[in-house]
């Protein structure tokens, strides 16, 4: 969909109404951060701080942000929601520093009469006295008709909106017409585009889509679809959107859902293989919605629905080189891992490569099932089912930790076959370079094999089993030399 360009102001209400969203409380301190950062970052045309008269906290936020609009030129920039109340919200305001008031009246007749208890014309008279006190004072003012122009409870359709807004500035070509969206039917962007249309020239809206119930318009979905949908010319800075959407998230303690719409932690990762090969082939599944936009960038995940373009494309982004035999051990690894944890991220593939590439295909020793218990205060236990040579064992173990644990079990089972793991001298765990806690964790143990040290390595989900693991692949390779050398 496209329409004639022309420029559309959004403002941002994050500070006022996202403030609405259930358990958000800014301190003064994160409010005049996050107002320099949709301002001066953002480059957001408007901002709604606050709402007048509300506590002593908003009062210093309000004024510590004014006193910083001035001096950075956005005077005229930061706005607060007053009330019909004659000079006490203008007079607050004022108090503030503050240039802009947004007046909350009542848009309805119904509203005047059950929630005010007054008639039309005595809201009115009420409505001018303020304005009128308003303008002596210099305040620039905003007229908000609740339940007129502004979709507050968020339960109409774009044509709903389309036709409203559409008679209304028909009616008063004269006038600047703000929207003013919420989510609740998940329409908002929708009818954002529906108040564009219908003529509108600007938009309401929240970081992180913050706002009383289902919360407000996303600043970040209307800022995208009124530039690539409608080709609406906008001040916004797209590359600071994830950035302030971070900030906000972290002081509103409200996380993004990963799928959210630009924001999202997982909207720029490719999953399916077949998506990750279209790219590779011809940027096949790429779009004008690229991360580049937003300083993000695109991954591909690892996991059990990989292919091997998605295992090159990350091969790419570490500047590894493997040989197409490798690439497909290392894929079968990446698959086989998958079942058993969600996703692989790009600092894993480093450790299961070395993995695969160091792993030997003996199979002198198989490790049917393992189970390891330990608590607080008390001994671990391991219980285990193995297969040496064609011969199955049961055993059980305890110890001082899980992995002792192990290997008091397993050499239960050696000792049938006259074998002794050699000495541990060395017990590294590590996971990747800012890896989280669900991150693969590589197991490297050195052993003293008859005063020659070895090295055996392994990767799992779970540290004790990745060393579990590690300690097969000694045995294995003391096994098969056995073999070839035997006594």
């Amino acid at each position: 969909m496209s329409t004639d360009s022309r420029y559309i102001q959004l403002m941002d209400t994050t500070l006022r109404d996202g403030e609405q969203t259930q358990g958000v409380s800014f301190t003064p301190t994160e409010k005049v951060n996050i107002a320099k950062a949709l301002l001066q970052s953002l480059r957001v045309d408007r901002i709604e701080v606050a709402s007048a008269r509300v506590s002593q906290g908003e009062k210093e936020a309000v004024t510590n942000i004014n006193q910083w609009a001035q001096q950075e030129g956005f005077v005229g920039c930061v706005e607060v929601l007053g009330f019909v109340d004659h000079t006490k919200s203008v007079d607050w305001i004022l108090e503030t520093g503050g240039g802009v008031i947004n007046l909350l009246t009542k848009g309805s007749e119904k509203h005047c009469r059950e929630q005010l208890g007054k008639t039309l014309s005595q809201h009115t008279h009420d409505i001018l006295q303020t304005v009128n006190y308003a303008l002596e004072k210099g305040l620039k003012v905003n007229v908000y008709l609740e339940d007129w122009s502004n979709d507050t409870l968020g339960v109409l359709s774009p044509e709903e909106v389309f036709t409203n807004l559409s008679d209304m500035c028909h009616r008063y070509p004269e006038l600047q017409f703000d929207f003013h969206p919420h989510n609740d039917y998940g329409l908002a962007t929708a009818n954002v585009m529906a108040a564009v249309r219908a003529g509108v020239s600007s938009i309401h809206c929240t970081v992180n889509c913050l706002g009383e119930r289902a919360g407000n318009a996303s600043l970040a979905e209307v800022a995208v679809v009124l530039r690539d949908k409608m080709n609406m010319q906008l001040s916004i800075d797209e590359s600071h959107i994830v950035r302030v959407s971070n900030m906000v998230e972290n002081f509103s303690g409200k996380r993004v859902a990963a799928n959210a719409p630009i924001i999202g932690a997982d909207v720029f990762t490719q999953t399916a293989g077949i998506h990750a090969d279209g790219d590779q082939k011809g940027g096949l599944y790429k779009t004008r919605l690229g991360p580049e936009r937003f300083s993000r960038t695109r991954s591909y995940a690892l996991g059990k629905m990989s292919g091997k373009a998605s295992l090159k494309k990350n091969l790419e982004q570490l500047e590894l080189d493997l040989s197409e035999e490798n690439q497909k051990k290392v894929l079968d690894r990446i698959v086989s891992l998958g079942d058993s944890k969600q996703t692989i991220t790009t600092d894993d593939l480093p450790f299961i490569i070395a993995d695969v590439l160091e792993s030997k295909d003996y199979q002198h020793i198989k490790l049917l099932n393992c189970s390891i218990t330990s608590g607080l205060d008390l001994e671990s236990t391991a219980s285990i089912r193995v297969n040496v040579n064609g011969t199955k064992h049961i055993a059980s173990g305890s110890g001082n930790g899980g992995f002792d644990a192990f290997i008091d079990a397993i050499n239960k089972v050696m000792k049938l076959h006259n074998y002794t793991l050699p000495a541990l001298v060395d017990y590294e765990v590590r996971i990747p370079r800012g890896g989280h806690t669900y991150a693969l964790t590589e197991c490297v143990i050195t052993w003293d094999c008859g005063g020659e040290l070895r090295k055996t390595r392994a990767v799992h989900s779970n540290q004790v089993f990745a060393g579990v693991l590690a300690t097969l692949k000694i045995i294995n390779m003391q096994l098969h030399e056995l073999n070839l050398n035997p006594v």
